[in-house]
């Protein structure tokens, strides 16, 4: 089968000609195409996904997984990771074991646990009262319990060490977020094979001059992956300048989408949590971002709108997710790989999602 497409983003590059599949992978591309259409990338990986179109995660049966992932390869997310927010151990238990273990649609990557041992300075939206100081025991049967994948962690509380070198172990991915971390406490933790930090900015301690805390030491080297909301909200577009531009190449987007996201204004759910989302933004009783509304395919147009070539946008959405879990099938356009495959017009809008080589969203 012929996708039918002008060209296709490989390795990075914009290779000109169509994409064969064959047996559900990816057989051949740049084959002559002269009436092609459209750009074939690889399916977009979203490292951070609390909920989507009225499913919260934390709370999800299969059903709901199955009609959140609907809604998502709609988006272009191909693959991604259910995100848990701070919760009591009991109900993260239940969730952890509560995910599929197979999906018929975007591929569950593994579980994003968003705390519990995080700074009680950065919590955010996250509730105090789950909060907790590293516990070696307490990682051990979250573990047990479900497919972790990735744990976000403040980095400079005590015994996070210890938790960073069984997660490092256990070959579970760790990212530096909800953070009061200084810049030495960061770097500490980056020298210990921490290569990534969560939604960059957010929940962190502030960027000074003499004070550059974990957003300025995550900048200033080349071996740190930085995650980043572009939703317009999260990031003031000077902000997300400067991202790009100290760090493009290991800008990875993520969406923190929550259960409202693909749909109107309203009240909804995150972690358990009741969240209103008016004209877009999500917030908790507080007032604090909730989550986001954001959908992966937005996110890679707004990074384009920033000046990101369109490769580039893409591979914010694809190889650099997708290095940070070290799964670069995920994330390739290459002979032999299994055909994840988003197509785009030249407006950047969908018009083809295949997962595993079969059409799941046509326009």
């Amino acid at each position: 089968m012929r996708l039918g497409v002008q060209a296709a983003v490989v390795d990075g590059r914009l290779v000109r000609g169509d994409v064969e599949i064959a047996d559900r992978r990816v057989a051949g591309y740049g084959l002559a195409s002269p009436n092609g259409r459209g750009i074939a990338v690889p399916g977009f990986v979203d490292l951070q996904v609390n909920g989507f179109a009225g499913i919260d995660f934390l709370e999800a049966d299969t059903e709901g997984y199955r009609r959140a992932g609907e809604a998502l390869l709609e988006t272009g997310v191909t693959s991604y990771l259910p995100t848990f927010i701070t919760a009591p151990e009991e109900q993260l238990l239940v969730s952890l074991r509560e995910v599929p273990a197979g999906s018929d649609g975007p591929r569950i990557l593994g579980v994003h646990l968003e705390g519990p041992f995080l700074s009680a300075l950065r919590l955010g939206i996250h509730p105090a009262a789950d909060r907790l100081d590293p516990d070696q025991d307490l990682l051990e049967r979250l573990l047990a319990a479900g497919p972790v994948r990735l744990v976000t962690l403040a980095p400079e509380l005590p015994g996070a060490e210890a938790l960073i070198e069984t997660l490092l172990r256990h070959e579970i991915v760790i990212s530096c977020g909800h953070s009061d971390a200084t810049a030495d406490e960061a770097n500490a933790a980056f020298d210990r094979g921490v290569r990534t930090v969560t939604h960059l900015f957010n929940a962190m301690r502030p960027f000074r001059h003499r004070d550059p805390g974990i957003a300025g030491a995550a900048l200033a080297r080349d071996d740190v992956v930085v995650q980043i909301i572009l939703d317009g909200v999260h990031l003031a577009p000077e902000t997300a300048s400067v991202v790009w531009r100290a760090a493009g190449g290991r800008v990875a987007l993520v969406t923190d989408a929550t259960s409202g996201a693909g749909l109107t204004d309203g009240s909804y759910r995150l972690g358990g949590l009741e969240i209103e989302i008016q004209d877009g933004v999500a917030r908790g009783p507080s007032g604090a971002l909730g989550g986001s509304t954001l959908s992966m395919i937005e996110a890679v147009r707004n990074l384009h709108a920033l000046g990101a070539s369109f490769e580039e946008a893409v591979g914010a959405a694809t190889e650099v997710p997708a290095r940070v879990l070290r799964v670069p099938s995920a994330r390739r356009l290459a002979v032999g790989l299994p055909a994840d495959v988003v197509v785009l017009t030249d407006e950047l809008e969908i018009e083809r999602v295949l997962v595993d080589g079969r059409d799941r969203v046509v326009s």
